[in-house]
This record gives structure tokens, sequence and C-alpha cells, in this order.
């Protein structure tokens, strides 16, 4: 069962239909909307600041979602995907954005909608990255505009995760 842990009196709560694996771990003042996804061996830490995570999300195997205390709190649309060992910390990510494998997004940086942020890419404390492009690079900046095929993939990915999280089994579905 999932490691799911009060702070300071606030616990995780979550919509209907959403898939938490085992081993993720959620703690805090959390809030996840429907049909989210949280994979294998994630941690989404509420303790020092709020997370709130929209429908329809998912958050992959080994992604880390913090914040800063006092500081910066994390905010996630609905219909994002973060991928794999991302890490995603007292950010904005907006509805329908992709952050890639091994990203890291920073304080009060804003991802806009219909954003890809590549695997690897570090977006930097204050950034805002426009809507409709690709962003990659240590730090990340502006490649290209998505095409419409990445935007096709944007609108359906969630969909994906949805079905995929309908193959396990979980108490907390």
């Amino acid at each position: 069962m999932a490691l799911i842990l009060p702070v300071l009196d606030k616990s995780p709560s979550w919509g209907e239909n959403c898939f938490i694996a085992e081993n993720a771990t959620i703690v805090g003042d959390v809030v996840m909307g429907e049909n989210c996804s949280v994979w294998f061996n994630t941690v989404i830490r509420g303790d020092v600041n709020y997370i709130r995570i929209g429908n329809n999300t998912n958050i992959q195997d080994g992604v880390v979602i913090h914040c800063t205390y006092q500081y910066a709190a994390t905010e996630i649309g609905n219909n994002v995907s973060v991928g794999h060992n991302a890490l995603v910390h007292g950010c904005t990510l907006q509805d329908h954005v992709l952050i890639g494998m091994g990203a890291i997004v920073m304080d009060h940086a804003i991802v806009e909608e219909y954003t890809i942020i590549a695997a690897g890419a570090i977006v930097l404390e204050n950034t805002t990255c426009e809507s409709g492009y690709l962003y990659a690079g240590i730090p990340a900046r502006k490649i290209k505009p998505i095409t419409t095929q990445q935007k096709e993939l944007l609108d359906t990915l969630p969909s994906r995760y949805i079905k995929y999280s309908s193959w396990f089994t979980d108490p907390l579905v």
C-alpha cells in the first residue's frame, strides 16, 4: 500500500478513479483531481507548502514533486504528463503540458499550456515557458513551435495513462 501521511494535520486527498502505486509516497497538503495516476517510486511531498494537481494528470515513475517553505507552492493543471524521474519544484504547470523524462522545473517557473519541456531540460527559477513551444537544454530555452502531432500528443497522452492505470488494481483506486 502507498505511503500516505498527514503533516501538521493536513492529509493528502484525491478524486475518483485515481491510481496510486503501492510504493508511491504522498504526504501533507496535496490535493489531486480525478483520473490521476501516481506511478512507482514517486514522491509528492506537500510538507512545507501545498501541492495541487488537476484532473487526468499522470505523474510517472520516480518523479519528485516538492515546494519551498513559505516561498513557492506547486500547482499542476489538467491533462499534464510528468515524465519518469522529473523534478517539479515550487512551480506552475498549466494544462496540457508534458515534462520530459529527467527534466527539472524550479521555483516560480511557469510552464504555460500546450508546452513541452524536453527530456533532461532544466527550467530555471522565475522562467516563463510560452504556450505552444518546445523548450530544451540547460538552461531550457525556446527551441521551436510544437507541431500539430505534438499538440495531439499533449491531448491524448493523459488518456493513455488512464488506460494504463486501469491495468493495475489498488485499494486506493
